[in-house]
C-alpha cells in the first residue's frame, strides 16, 4: 500500500513548558507505536507554545493534512490550559459547558469540590464528542479528525486506550534491524540502488557509536511479511559484500 492510500497521523503537542525543557515529553512514542501496531503511519509531530494563533495554526493544517490528529495538553483547570478554546476556534465553533463533562467532574469531586477552576475542564467545543478520562474524570473530545487529549501520560494513554477501537488502520508495519560496523558513507550509494530498487520497502540508516566503534543500524520497514524478509535478506548481502559481519536484531516485528 502506497503512503498516499495510508491512513497518516500526526501529534501536536502544547505546551511552554516542553519548549522550554522544563518538562520531557513522554507521549510521542506510546502514541506512534500504538498507531503503527493499527497501520496507520505517523508522519508528523510539532510542537507549539500556549499561544492562541499557533495552537489554531496547527490544528488547522494538521487536520486538513493527515487522517487522524492528536494533540496533548492544555485541557487542565489553570489559566494557561487554552486548548479547548482554540481547537473550538479552529473549527469556527462555540466553546460551551458540556452537561455530560460536568457530570462527569461533580461525581469525582462532589459538590463542594467542583470548584471554578475545576469546572474550565467542562468546556468543550459545541458538537465534539467526549473522551472519558477513568483516572481524574476530566474528559478530552474528539471534533472531526482532531483528538484533543491531556499532558499527562498516564491520563493520556487513557484516553487513547478508549480511542484505538474507533480508529481505523490497515495493515501492521512490520520491521526487521541489520546492524553492522560499517559508516554511513561506505552504504550510502549501495544502499540508495537497493531503496531505488524496492520502493514499496522503507529502509532506514541510523548510525550509532558503541564500545567504541561506530555503526549503523539498517531498519526495513513494509506491511509484507514477504517483502520485508526479501529486502531484509538483500539489505544483510549488501553488507556483506561491503566486507562487513551483518546482524539481525529483529525479525517481522512490529516497530
Amino acid at each position: 500500500m502506497s503512503m498516499e492510500q495510508r491512513k497518516t497521523a500526526a501529534i501536536l503537542i502544547i505546551g511552554n513548558e516542553i519548549l522550554s525543557g522544563r518538562t520531557q515529553d513522554r507521549n510521542i512514542q506510546h502514541i506512534a507505536t500504538h498507531m503503527t501496531d493499527i497501520g496507520i503511519a505517523m508522519m508528523e509531530v510539532r510542537v507549539v507554545p500556549d499561544i492562541p494563533h499557533y495552537i489554531v495554526d496547527a490544528v488547522k493544517a494538521l487536520s486538513a493534512a493527515h487522517s487522524y490528529v492528536f494533540t496533548t495538553g492544555g485541557i487542565g483547570p489553570t489559566h494557561d490550559d487554552i486548548t479547548a478554546e482554540n481547537v473550538a476556534a479552529a473549527f469556527d465553533v462555540p466553546l460551551e459547558e458540556n452537561d455530560d463533562a460536568r457530570a462527569m467532574l461533580q461525581a469525582y469531586y462532589g459538590d463542594e469540590g467542583l470548584t471554578k477552576s475545576r469546572l474550565r475542564m467542562a468546556r468543550i467545543p459545541k458538537g465534539a464528542r467526549l473522551i472519558p478520562n477513568q483516572v481524574t474524570s476530566a474528559p478530552g473530545f474528539v471534533i472531526e479528525n482532531v483528538h484533543v487529549l491531556a499532558g499527562v501520560p498516564r491520563i493520556m494513554q487513557d484516553m487513547l486506550a478508549h480511542i484505538l477501537p474507533s480508529l481505523h488502520g490497515g495493515a501492521p508495519i512490520l520491521s526487521n534491524t541489520v546492524t553492522c560496523e560499517l559508516t554511513e558513507s561506505v552504504l550510502a550509494e549501495k544502499l540508495s540502488d537497493l531503496q531505488d530498487n524496492n520502493a514499496d520497502v522503507e529502509i532506514g540508516s541510523y548510525p550509532y557509536y558503541s564500545s567504541g566503534s561506530l555503526g549503523v543500524s539498517l531498519v526495513v520497514r513494509t506491511t509484507e511479511a514477504e517483502r520485508l524478509e526479501a529486502v531484509t535478506m538483500a539489505l544483510e548481502e549488501l553488507v556483506q559484500e561491503l566486507g562487513a559481519v551483518p546482524k539481525r536484531m529483529e525479525i517481522v516485528k512490529k516497530s
